[in-house]
């Protein structure tokens, strides 16, 4: 991997990370497009530039974080945090085989792409609350068995996550931002358990590496600040229909370059 490509699956990763069209799914076309091995620093890259994206979301809500303590918005984002880390533990070799098969990739973007379609009309009359009235745990853990979801590579997190939130009557921008929140937690296990692991292994980064990692970080930040930016404006301005079908195109693109022949990686 050059820097050129570090930066490409930097600014895919700032711009799908919080967008609900599945990061996994264009993380596939775009190192396959660009001839990116699969290799155990590509993978560890992939995930360990999701600090630079979540970093984003705490700059952007520091006051939620590092404002005024507020216990209980804490304590919602642990118990919807929770199933994530029961299933991970519990299902990881079933989810680790999943991740190998671009097949599931593809169907779950296409079915998430239908349903996406539908949102604005199934929630129109839903949209009640804001963020500050979750208020229930039962609610938090449900927005989290959501989550769980999006285990299936495809599925994507801020899409699952962002229904789960219209299902507890929360609206649009309320369901977004729990997402977004969610998230933190969420991302840094997952990357803090792949850098252990890598760790464990005894794998070490050269300085070229080191200096990648640097920047696909700081790109992945400044991308991922925009596009949460835009994203709520559009959301609620405009809704969930193009998201939509943007998910089915890519699922549909996948679907014909893996018939094709043409070797798509899943890294």
């Amino acid at each position: 991997m050059n820097f050129l490509q570090a930066i490409i699956l930097a600014i895919i990763e700032g711009l799908t990370e919080f967008l609900p069209v599945s990061s996994t799914g264009h993380m596939i076309i775009g190192s396959s497009v660009m001839g990116i091995a699969s290799l155990p620093f590509t993978k560890v890259f992939t995930v360990v530039i999701q600090f630079g994206a979540i970093l984003s979301v705490v700059v952007i809500y520091w006051k939620r974080f590092l404002g005024k303590i507020d216990f209980n918005f804490y304590k919602k984002l642990i118990i919807a945090f929770i199933p994530a880390v029961i299933f991970g533990l519990l299902f990881k070799k079933q989810i680790d085989s999943l991740l190998e098969n671009v097949i599931v990739v593809a169907v779950a973007l296409l079915a998430g792409g239908i349903i996406f379609l539908l949102l604005d009309k199934w929630f129109h009359e839903a949209e009640e609350r804001g963020m500050s009235e979750l208020n229930s745990d039962a609610s938090a853990f449900k927005i989290g068995m959501f989550q769980v979801l999006a285990m299936v590579p495809g599925v994507s997190r801020s899409a699952a996550t962002i229904i789960g939130g219209l299902t507890q009557r929360l609206n649009k921008k309320a369901a977004a931002e729990f997402s977004f929140f969610l998230a933190v937690p969420t991302m840094f296990a997952a990357t803090c358990k792949d850098i252990y692991e890598v760790y464990k292994d005894g794998v070490g980064f050269s300085s070229q590496e080191i200096n990648l990692l640097i920047v696909g970080n700081l790109v992945a930040f400044i991308v991922a600040f925009l596009a949460i930016k835009s994203f709520i404006s559009y959301l609620t301005n405009h809704g969930f229909k193009v998201f939509g079908y943007y998910r089915i195109a890519i699922g549909l693109l996948i679907l014909i370059l893996h018939f094709c022949g043409i070797e798509l990686n899943m890294i």
